[in-house]
């Protein structure tokens, strides 16, 4: 199963007003950097919880169905699933109904769960293809506090320690406040 990002999030789940203000600055001449550390950041807190914080679009593909009809979604939060398509061959896709399907976005994993029989791909590589929109939401105010403090916290923190600090192998990847923010959102490995 392969996802490919399609569109990344409008915005980002701090603001840098935010994270100027938690820094405490007042001068505009970081703020390059600091729009740069919160991309960074966002992405460091996603990977570290599974999940998605700000809504952006996925392509899923993968080669064939599932014996079970359960196609388990590698992304989270689901928002909404936007299209399936089968190829029947290497370049021609049919567009399965939304009535052929439905979202089980409280499973854990969420899961994309057959009601009729799909058609087979006709190729063997990338066959199905599976675009969603994932996220807690549109805006930051959608995202869980915990997690929004979590970017908050990293973004300032490589701020203040750029080059200064050198990591000699006495810290962890990621500071153990931002791991308890993040904690809570984490699937558990069964």
């Amino acid at each position: 199963m392969t996802p490919t990002l399609l569109e990344g999030p409008a915005s980002e789940p701090v603001s840098l007003a935010d994270v100027k203000a938690h820094l405490r600055l007042t001068s505009s001449d970081e703020d390059g950097l600091l729009g740069k550390l919160i991309v960074a950041a966002r992405l460091t807190v996603e990977a570290a919880s599974g999940c998605e914080l700000i809504a952006q679009k996925w392509r899923i593909a993968f080669d064939r169905w599932p014996r079970d009809g359960v196609v388990r979604l590698p992304l989270r939060p689901v928002i909404a699933c936007d299209a399936v398509r089968v190829f029947t061959d290497a370049a021609t896709s049919v567009t399965l109904a939304a009535s052929a399907l439905y979202i089980d976005a409280f499973a854990s994993p969420p899961r994309l769960v057959l009601t009729t029989a799909p058609p087979d791909p006709g190729r063997s590589a990338g066959g199905i293809e599976v675009d969603l929109t994932v996220g807690f939401g549109v805006d930051a105010a959608s995202v869980p506090p915990n997690l929004r403090q979590a970017v908050t916290l990293l973004a300032a923190r490589w701020f203040e320690r750029r080059g200064d600090d050198p990591l000699d192998g006495r810290e962890a990847p990621l500071p153990p406040d931002v791991v308890a923010l993040v904690a809570p959102h984490r699937s558990p490995r069964i």
